[in-house]
């Protein structure tokens, strides 16, 4: 590529300019932009253009000669620059497909994963409330007799953890008694047996 442009081919403007003329209007080309140096000697004009969204975006215009002959119009076109908005690189059908499905069943897993943390939250709320009805039933179980004015639940004398020791002095006694009446039993039964012990020696002696 020559580095020194040939300077009848940046002379050659009002050529370019006809030959975008047959392109688009004259009112969508501005001023002239510059130049670049192609391969072959080729000189690219350049000139703004006013079209609406095509910002960066230049009318391009490739000119050449060959020896000592007029310069001839090689391609007339809207080309971006270094800054102009430019659409994304298109991308295969296949390809676009292929990452939307992987892109759902990442989803389909990530919510199937927040349904099962759901789940088990609502299990261990279900339990607590489980647990905390069986207290209120504990509760609603109690007398107003239970508690003593303040609040507080009464304990009768002896009541250890929930075990009231009233039914087992009523056990106790229950047994005492029934022993007391074995013994007043054998008691009668050996007055008896002296009795008749004492009868027959009498017999004996008369």
């Amino acid at each position: 590529m020559s580095s020194t442009p040939d300077p009848a081919l940046l002379a050659a403007h009002d050529l370019a300019l006809a030959a975008l003329h047959e392109i688009t209007p004259a009112a969508t080309v501005g001023p002239a932009a510059g130049y670049t140096v192609e391969a072959d000697g080729v000189v690219s004009l350049r000139f703004e253009t006013t079209l609406p969204g095509y910002p960066g975006w230049f009318w391009t215009v490739s000119v050449a000669r060959v020896d000592d002959e007029e310069p001839t119009v090689l391609e007339a076109e809207l080309l971006p620059g270094d800054e102009a908005l430019l659409a994304p690189e298109w991308v295969p059908w296949a390809v676009r497909l292929a990452d939307y499905q992987a892109a759902q069943a990442a989803l389909a897993a990530e919510t199937a994963s927040g349904d099962e943390d759901h789940d088990s939250d609502e299990v261990d709320q279900g339990e607590d409330a489980d647990d905390e009805d069986d207290d209120l039933d504990d509760v609603d179980d109690l007398d107003a007799d239970d508690f003593d004015e303040d609040g507080s639940r009464l304990l009768h004398s002896g009541d250890v953890d929930g075990v009231d020791i009233d039914e087992l002095d009523d056990d106790s006694n229950d047994d005492l008694d029934s022993d007391l009446d074995d013994d007043a039993d054998d008691d009668l039964d050996s007055g008896d047996e002296d009795l008749d012990n004492a009868d027959l020696d009498n017999g004996d002696e008369d």
